[in-house]
């Protein structure tokens, strides 16, 4: 009897270690069909679980409901598993290059438990040949077992988009690959058990990791145009935001806007492909650029924000600024890689006095990562205020609003462009 068989009949368990915000979803999906063992090397996360509460807020009560699950911290408890998958952020270092030490200590994880005729899936987002090459040599070494004739490999890249509530897991296509055909075919009929839009086969496991690292470093290289575009746009002197619904009539205009990009995807990955890109001899001259661009916003946006400050006749000593925002995207409490937070790290470096608030964002998460203070309520006036996240509660606002928090010559700078019908009321800028 097949895995895929074994599984879905409850013969045996199917595992996914790190339980993130991919690794949860994934594990309550899969619990709804099949008995599953949920891990993570936090038993304070595993505690919440346990309870019924998601530590990324992104997961309801009601989400843990009629599921067959068992959460644990207990490595000894993944060896009821034959069906493994790995879900373990994969970021960058402070030099922008791959840091796998997540990736690599779960290998280890799941290679001290793995048997014979085992699954090991990875999701973690990688440069194509990391699988086999760095994750392979470590789960033989750590079991004794040879690959692939003793154990066979996949991968399948996460396709979660934090806060989006349409395009939820089961909703999107599911790309999977395996070491051979037959893994191939059984890792794709595993996942067709949650995933009601489809599953597409890709021919091997290196075409699915290239898949996955190419769907942010487009969207990261589209951003990045548009904030050059943003920045040519101030110099002649007219609204991007104008041009672009303007060019945004023709059928084929792609519909990308200026922002600073952050988070751990779009932000990361393109990093992860110019890592490989140059261990192959070969620079990546187009996404390196993009990379540079974006990089370069949060800088840019303090920078000419405290010009127009300057300009008012303000002492930026004696100036008061109000950030709206700090997480990576909007309805979200993720705040890692944020790029306000170096827009208000940079102002700040200009002795300028900077609150922050968010409504959705953690006050001990943003202190431990940032070392910012978040304000708990907006009290009194500003100099000028930095509407940085289009979260849902500021998309609501009145001009009023702003009008009543800003002091004389107080200036909005709205990064979004969601407030540009209130300009001539007040001094307005955005990207």
């Amino acid at each position: 009897m097949s895995i895929s068989e074994r599984l879905f009949k409850k013969q045996t368990k199917l595992s996914v270690i790190g339980l993130g915000y991919v690794g949860l979803p994934i594990t309550l999906e899969f619990a709804k069909k099949i008995s599953v063992i949920g891990f993570d090397i936090s038993s304070e996360r595993i505690e919440k679980m346990k309870k019924k509460i998601d530590p990324s807020n992104e997961l309801h009560k009601e989400d843990f409901e009629n599921t067959d699950i068992k959460f644990t911290s207990n490595i000894d408890d993944l060896k009821e598993a034959t069906f493994h998958i790995v879900a373990v952020p994969t970021p960058i270092d402070k030099n922008n290059l791959p840091d796998l030490s997540f990736l690599i200590s779960a290998s280890e994880i799941a290679g001290r438990v793995l048997k014979k005729n085992d699954y090991v899936v990875f999701e973690s987002t990688v440069f194509p040949g990391a699988t086999e090459e760095i994750c392979v040599p470590v789960l033989e070494k750590l079991s004794g077992l040879s690959f692939p004739k003793d154990f066979k490999v996949g991968y399948s890249p996460e396709r979660i988009n934090p806060g989006d509530k349409v395009h939820s897991l089961t909703r999107v296509v599911k790309v999977t690959s395996g070491c051979d055909a037959e893994s191939a075919e059984e890792i794709a009929k595993v996942y067709e058990y949650i995933v009601e839009a489809g599953v597409h086969r890709a021919p091997s496991i290196k075409v699915a990791e290239a898949a996955k690292i190419i769907e942010n470093t487009q969207r990261d290289l589209n951003i990045a145009l548009m904030n050059e575009l943003s920045i040519i746009f101030r110099k002649i002197g007219i609204n991007t935001f104008d041009v672009l619904k303007a060019a945004g009539t023709k059928w084929n205009f792609l519909n990308f806007y200026p922002g600073l990009v952050g988070g751990h995807c779009i932000g990361v990955d393109p990093y992860y492909l110019t890592f490989k890109a140059n261990e192959l001899g070969h620079f990546a001259q187009v996404i390196t650029a993009g990379r540079a661009v974006n990089d370069g916003m949060s800088k840019f946006v303090a920078t000419e924000l405290v010009k127009k400050i300057v300009k008012t006749g303000k002492n930026l000593l004696s100036s008061k600024i109000l950030v709206m925002g700090i997480t990576f995207k909007e309805n979200v409490s993720d705040i890692r890689n944020s790029k306000v937070a170096e827009v208000v790290s940079e102002l700040e470096s200009y002795g300028i006095n900077v609150e922050v608030v968010d409504p959705f964002a953690q006050t001990d998460e943003v202190s431990e990562e940032y070392g910012i203070k978040l304000t708990p309520e907006i009290k009194g006036t500003y100099d000028a205020i930095i509407l940085a996240v289009a979260h849902k509660p500021y998309i609501k606002l009145t001009k009023e609003f702003f009008i009543d928090h800003l002091n004389e010559n107080g200036i909005l700078f709205d990064v979004k462009g969601l407030y540009k019908d209130i300009s001539e009321h007040l001094q307005y800028m955005s990207l």
